[in-house]
């Protein structure tokens, strides 16, 4: 009976990873009309690129390759996979570079030095690509979207280069991310004693977070799991890692079977984020106090895994020529993926306008204030 069992559990297996390698082509889907032909001046394309010397990955789409560029930072986990699920529409305003930057995802290389893993390495990478993008496309400037911890090199690259780009767009920016942990810290032991939850309450009560250390390992351990479990993580519905990033991951055919190996074998050496202990370090709103260009902040009112009253106070402090914040009153951490509809009608009516009509305030409301 033993051996049944385990003939059949590697049978199921076997049939997986098949499904799995049938499944993955690692050829990016087209970008069609609404009668299903691709677009006659759309590009659908991966391309890897020597960057500072390491080979590094990363998709583009758009539906008219004469539309501004827009260069995508992710926030330390590559999301591109997501879009399959949740199409962004970003391709309609914009020709868009999914980047995948050294040691994430399709560029995620063991051979890669750590020591090249740093906040000016990436800063360099970005300008590098900005470049080529720049000429490839015949555009004097692009747009630069960050999410996440790509908010935390982004931002200061647009501060650095700001004659490269139009706007700097902030998706879940940053600030003072060990401030944010600790709120986040304080606002689950709460809801998880409300709900009676033992079992994460003592995990988290053994591993405190306070602005007098650094983050101990247990709540790192613990962060993705309890943040998912309370709708504060990646998605306000989004309970599980595992359902709604792993899996979907794994069955995403643009990626290579290989590439899909590489992704997560990337993420567990990098843990959070491979500039992690910079970010949690960095106060953001006394490193960055001013941008040249147009500053954008989108931000979910429910997100905890950076903190949105802290980017709200960030920008308030932030000098920029044109400014905008916009709350997403049903996001979390990932606006563009959970209110696609509603960051598509800002990009339209501001962003590419230079303008912030739409910003909280004016014409679109601030929304609700979460507990702290």
């Amino acid at each position: 009976m033993v051996i049944i069992v385990c003939a059949a559990i590697l049978a199921c297996v076997l049939l997986l990873a098949g499904w799995m390698w049938l499944h993955s082509t690692g050829t990016p889907a087209p970008v069609l009309s609404a009668d299903g032909k691709p677009l006659p001046r759309s590009i659908a394309e991966k391309l890897f690129l020597k960057i500072n010397g390491v080979e590094q990955g990363m998709f583009i789409k758009g539906a008219d390759t004469l539309n501004p560029v827009l260069l995508y930072l992710h926030g330390g986990m590559p999301d591109y996979f997501l879009t399959e699920r949740y199409p962004t529409g970003l391709e309609d305003h914009f020709t868009v570079v999914w980047w995948e930057q050294r040691g994430a995802g399709i560029s995620s290389h063991p051979d890669i030095p750590r020591e090249t893993m740093t906040v000016e390495q990436l800063i360099s990478d970005t300008r590098v690509l900005t470049d080529y993008l720049r000429m490839r496309f015949g555009k004097d400037k692009i747009y630069l979207m960050a999410h996440s911890g790509g908010t935390f090199f982004g931002i200061q690259a647009a501060a650095r280069m700001p004659e490269f780009y139009h706007a700097y767009i902030g998706v879940a920016q940053m600030s003072y991310q060990l401030a944010s942990e600790k709120l986040a810290y304080e606002f689950m032991l709460q809801r998880f004693r409300e709900l009676v939850d033992s079992s994460m309450v003592r995990r988290l009560e053994k591993a405190p977070v306070t602005l007098a250390s650094d983050v101990p390992p247990g709540y790192s351990a613990l962060r993705d799991e309890a943040m998912h479990t309370l709708g504060i993580g990646t998605m306000h519905d989004m309970t599980s890692v595992v359902s709604g990033l792993f899996w979907p991951s794994l069955l995403f055919p643009e990626y290579t079977f290989t590439e899909k190996v590489r992704m997560w074998s990337g993420k567990s050496r990098s843990g959070i984020s491979i500039l992690w202990d910079s970010m949690v370090r960095t106060d953001l709103a006394r490193e960055v106090t001013a941008l040249s260009i147009p500053v954008y902040f989108f931000h979910g009112v429910h997100d905890y895994t950076c903190s949105y009253p802290l980017a709200r106070s960030y920008f308030d402090r932030l000098t920029a020529p044109v400014k905008g914040f916009y709350t997403f009153e049903h996001s979390a951490h990932s606006p563009m993926f959970e209110e696609p509809e509603r960051m598509r009608t800002i990009i339209a009516h501001d962003v590419l306008a230079g303008g912030n009509t739409l910003t909280d305030g004016k014409g679109s409301p601030i929304g609700e204030t979460p507990r702290h």
